[in-house]
């Protein structure tokens, strides 16, 4: 689930707890170049107020239009159906490009418990699906296998729910604030573990959460998994190696470390000679980030989120020459 679709969810909750009526919409089937997958949510509160995405915006503008003009899709079922983009004419009115066709269904939230469970499991880090049939607005979450996927059949709608992304930071330095800040922006849950207090005690940004400790023991205290991405950014080894010897064992998608390729390479033997597989040592990305000629900070931090972001929508990254073939080499010496 996409980190703003969680978003989504604690809005329906909190408006639902707040006494609001809300009408819950998610993206089904999409044919052509539609702008948003399935799955996709918007959330419309009884009194025109949004949250969410299913298009670029017009189909957003037709939906509240339809609730304040009280037009809504009467199909002798709990949740019903709507498609745009049937004709050429239509999906350019929709601003659908290439022609484009989305479905959309539409269910009023009455009871939110289903919510505040979907919530709960994603701040426990688990993943659960959804499945809801249409004809009776009936829903029930339950633990998501790992082959379960979305899925859509015109009488139950099957949901992937998520946990949100997290990027843990080593090091509270200058360049970790720019990684925050931007990382933040992309929805990512931020954490960030130092044990030198000259730099932690001087941290100031509410939305990222301090995991106390060194940092190996801070990567085992998240227990990461495959929504987590880990970089070392404090430059000293002592910390950064640490972190990443519990970290390329883990299950995080990611794992980085700031580095020229020299200690790069240096780092990989040292890691070799502290026992950690050939496989392990593979899974390490340095120098971090992807190629844009970046020398300051906030360049490389914005080099580093769009590596991490590229490996957690299945962009291929080219791993750096240089380093893969000193990688190699390390690997033989092992």
């Amino acid at each position: 689930m996409d980190n703003v679709d969680l978003d989504v969810l604690t809005r329906v909750l909190a408006w639902r707890q707040a006494g609001h009526g809300v009408r819950l919409y998610t993206v089904v089937q999409t044919w052509g170049s539609a702008p948003r997958p399935p799955g996709s949510m918007l959330a419309l509160r009884d009194d025109g107020v949004v949250i969410g995405s299913v298009s670029g915006g017009c189909i957003e503008d037709d939906l509240i239009q339809r609730h304040l003009e009280g037009r809504f899709e009467s199909q002798g079922r709990a949740v019903n159906l709507i498609t745009y983009g049937m004709t050429r004419e239509e999906a350019a009115r929709f601003g659908l490009p290439c022609g484009g066709t989305l479905r959309l269904t539409e269910e009023v939230v009455e009871d939110p418990a289903w919510v505040a469970e979907a919530i709960e499991r994603c701040g426990q880090h688990k993943v659960s699906v959804r499945e809801l049939d249409l004809a009776s607005g009936e829903s029930r979450l339950s633990d998501a296998a790992a082959d379960d996927a979305f899925a859509f059949d015109e009488q139950r709608l099957r949901v992937i729910y998520g946990p949100r992304w997290r990027l843990m930071m080593i090091g509270a330095g200058q360049l970790s604030r720019y990684v925050a800040e931007m990382a933040l922006m992309l929805g990512f849950e931020v954490l960030v573990c130092d044990p030198r207090s000259s730099f932690s005690a001087e941290w100031d940004n509410p939305g990222v959460i301090q995991v106390p400790g060194m940092p190996d023991d801070a990567v085992l205290s998240i227990q990461p998994d495959e929504r987590t991405a880990i970089v070392t950014l404090t430059h000293d080894p002592r910390l950064d190696d640490m972190a990443l010897l519990t970290a390329l064992q883990s299950r995080a998608f990611y794992v980085g470390a700031l580095g020229s390729r020299q200690t790069t390479d240096k780092r990989r033997g040292y890691l070799a000679q502290l026992g950690l597989s050939e496989a392990d040592i593979g899974r390490l990305y340095g120098p971090i980030g992807l190629y844009i000629g970046s020398h300051t900070p906030a360049e490389i931090a914005l080099s580093l989120m769009a590596e991490i972001v590229a490996i957690k929508n299945g962009v291929a990254v080219p791993r750096k020459p240089a380093v893969a073939a000193k990688a190699a080499t390390v690997g033989e010496r092992a």
